[in-house]
């Protein structure tokens, strides 16, 4: 790459390396270049990404390369740091920067492993440490703990007892304060699709940031996780009947966010502040109105049922989803229910009632009238009403 002086030196890092340790699929590489400089990427083709670090793709791969790093803490937040390239930026200066061992280590083109912070030892111990004390420069590092606790505590992961130390400092720093909504978002539907997303909460609990983040949601957790043959709180049970039952996403989100949710947090702030998706969102509102109504309809009326249906109609499948997971002994009292009600309510031909001359708003009454007698006769084949 170079015309003079020493060839810059390439190396595979952080997550492939780990995964491929692991025996996992290595799904995304990234690669360090040392010994390099903006001007030399150019000219081997390849593509600057846009952004604060020299990054690049390359020209066939795709893949990106960075140059070696070194970065120094200038101000608060993520985003407060100087960063500096070059040819003289070593390997170990780079990998120095990063947040846990385990995602500290390079391989290089001979296939050698640099691990210059012993991850492959806190890989085999199942031990999730910070690699120097500057992880406690970035309060990202605080969620992607939590998420990779998420990904791999399944396979008996812990956080080590001075990382936790660590991350109760930043707590006590105010270090939370500094995280945005996007960026929360962003890890949290990363974690919520990890084998045991549950552990995402437990972490960020067990510090004290998930109190500073969502209070709500940090009351409705107990002091310390669960083990053993304890009882689970109830946003945790409800999150793993989720993962048990394949739920997507925005139901999983939907699942454990809805305890977020109090007087002084209500759910539009909390939405706009995440930056969640509109169709999330909308699900997330459908819900928690939704979770009331159908608490009432086992002692409702016909009028109660076609109310709740006609109100849901377009999220009718999704709701009856959230809940069989959130509220399961009420799901199975309601939703059969609700499901004769809904195809006696259909059975109505709104065409046959314009045909005998009702229009306008005397349709729309007369429509719902005969919609309620419909949906009467099959609550009263049940004893409903």
């Amino acid at each position: 790459m170079k015309e003079n002086g020493s060839k810059p030196r390439i190396y595979l890092v952080g997550g492939a390396v780990r995964d491929k340790l692991l025996g996992l699929p290595v799904v995304d590489r990234d690669w360090v270049v040392v010994g390099a400089t903006t001007e030399d990427m150019l000219r081997q083709g390849f593509v600057p990404v846009s952004g604060a670090f020299p990054v690049f793709r390359h020209p066939q791969t795709g893949e990106e390369y960075a140059l070696a790093r070194r970065e120094t803490k200038t101000g608060s937040g993520y985003h407060g740091f100087s960063v500096e390239t070059g040819p003289d930026v070593t390997l170990e200066q780079d990998l120095a920067r990063r947040d846990l061992t385990i995602n500290a280590m390079a391989e290089d083109e001979q296939g050698n492993i640099i691990d210059p912070f012993d991850g492959q030892k806190d890989l085999q111990s199942g031990i999730l440490r910070h690699v120097t004390p500057a992880f406690a420069e970035d309060p990202v590092r605080l969620l992607r703990i939590a998420r990779f606790s998420a990904r791999f505590y399944g396979r008996g992961f812990h956080v080590a007892h001075a990382t936790h130390a660590l991350m109760k400092q930043m707590v006590a720093a105010g270090e939370p304060a500094q995280l945005q909504g996007q960026r929360i978002w962003q890890e949290m539907a990363r974690a919520l699709m990890e084998e045991q997303p549950w552990r995402f909460f437990q972490v960020l609990h067990a510090c004290g940031a998930l109190a500073q983040l969502f209070p709500a949601l940090a009351s409705a957790l107990p002091d310390a996780p669960a083990h053993g043959n304890e009882k689970d709180s109830e946003p945790i049970a409800v999150l793993k009947r989720a993962v048990a039952r394949g739920a997507s996403l925005p139901l999983r989100f939907v699942c454990i966010m809805q305890y977020a949710v109090d007087a002084v947090h209500p759910s539009g702030s909390l939405m706009h502040w995440l930056g969640v998706d509109k169709k999330t969102a909308t699900l997330f509102e459908n819900w928690l109105q939704a979770r009331t109504l159908l608490a009432r309809l086992p002692e409702g009326s016909a009028q109660d049922y076609r109310r709740y249906l006609q109100r849901f109609r377009n999220h009718h499948s999704l709701l009856g989803q959230l809940a069989r997971i959130c509220t399961p002994q009420l799901a199975e009292q309601v939703l059969p229910l609700l499901e004769r009600a809904r195809t006696a309510m259909l059975s109505v031909d709104a065409a046959r009632l314009q045909e005998q001359g009702w229009q306008g708003k005397a349709l729309g009454e007369e429509l719902s009238r005969w919609q309620e007698q419909a949906i009467a006769s099959v609550l009263g084949e049940t004893g409903e009403t």
